[in-house]
C-alpha cells in the first residue's frame, strides 16, 4: 500500500531546521518527492542525501540557491533519470525520475512566472516542451505518478481569490487550458481531485497579508498519474499541523 508524498521545501536546509526530516521519518512513506531544494551537491549532508535509510536522488540547478528536485525512495530504484531532455530547464534542476518495478515516480518543479514577464515567457516555453514529454511518458506503458509544484491552479475551486487572479501567473487562461489538455487529451489524472472534490484544499499560501492565518491559498501541488494507479488511490491529505515551508506536503495512499 504505497504512500507517496509531494513537498515543496522552499529550501532543504530551511525545511530541515523546521523539522521536515523528523516528520518524514514518521510518515512510513514509500516515496517522498521534494522540490525547490535551493542547494547544490556540496550543500547536501548525509542527513539530506539518505535520511532514515531512504535512497535519495537529486537534480540540482546550475544557479546556486535556486530550484532543484529530488526523490526519496524506500526501495533502491532500478533506474534514475535527471532532466527530461530540454537544456534550458534541465539546467534549472526541475526533474528527477525514479523507476521501481513497473512504477515510475517523478518529482517536477514547474517554473513560476510571477516574478517578471521574462519568467512568464520561460514558463510558457516549459509548458510547450513538457506536454510532449508527458505524451512520451504515457506511451511507455508504465504506471506513473508525477508529483510536484506545478505552479498552476487548475480551476476556480483551487484558489481562494480566483476572481482577482485571472490575469495573474498561476491562474492565466493559457495555463489552465494547458492543465486541462493534460487531463482531457493525454488522459492523465489529477489524483487529489479524483478522491476529494471539496473546496479550500490548498497547498500553498503567500507570505503576504496573513494568507496562512486566513487560509487564502492555492492548490498548486499535484499528483498527476496514469489512470491505472490513479484508480487505486484511496486516501489523500494535506499536512498542515506543522509548517516546513510556504507549501504543505500532499500525501496520497495507493493500493497496489
Amino acid at each position: 500500500m504505497p504512500r507517496i508524498i509531494s513537498a515543496n521545501l522552499n529550501g532543504i536546509r530551511s525545511a530541515h531546521k523546521k523539522g521536515f526530516f523528523n516528520w518524514m521519518a514518521s510518515q512510513d512513506a514509500d516515496f517522498i518527492c521534494v522540490q525547490e531544494l535551493k542547494a547544490q551537491q556540496a550543500d547536501m549532508t548525509e542527513e539530506f542525501l539518505a535520511p532514515h535509510g531512504y535512497h535519495g536522488h537529486f537534480h540540482y540547478a546550475e544557479k546556486k540557491g535556486y530550484s532543484g528536485t529530488g526523490v526519496y525512495s524506500r526501495t533502491k530504484p532500478d533506474a534514475v533519470r535527471t532532466g527530461f531532455g530540454c537544456v534550458e530547464f534541465d539546467n534549472e534542476g526541475r526533474y528527477t525520475r525514479a523507476d521501481v518495478g513497473n512504477l515510475t515516480v517523478i518529482s517536477v518543479y514547474c517554473p513560476s512566472g510571477s516574478s517578471s514577464p521574462e519568467r512568464q515567457e520561460a514558463k510558457f516555453r516549459f509548458m510547450e516542451v513538457f506536454l510532449p514529454h508527458l505524451q512520451e511518458l504515457k506511451a511507455e506503458g508504465r504506471e506513473i505518478v508525477i508529483c510536484g509544484d506545478w505552479n498552476i491552479a487548475h480551476k476556480e475551486i483551487d484558489l481562494k481569490n480566483w476572481k482577482g487572479n485571472q490575469k495573474n501567473s498561476g491562474f492565466l487562461p493559457e495555463e489552465r487550458a494547458w492543465m486541462t489538455r493534460i487531463f482531457d487529451e493525454l488522459g492523465l489524472v489529477d489524483v487529489h481531485r479524483g478522491i476529494d472534490q471539496r473546496p479550500e484544499q490548498y497547498t500553498w499560501w503567500s507570505n503576504r497579508g496573513q494568507a496562512w492565518a486566513k487560509n487564502v491559498g492555492w492548490r498548486i501541488d499535484y499528483h498527476v498519474a496514469t489512470p491505472g494507479i490513479a484508480a487505486r488511490a484511496h486516501a489523500v491529505s494535506i499536512y498542515k499541523d506543522e509548517r516546513f515551508s510556504d507549501h504543505a506536503p500532499l500525501i496520497i495512499d495507493y493500493h497496489l
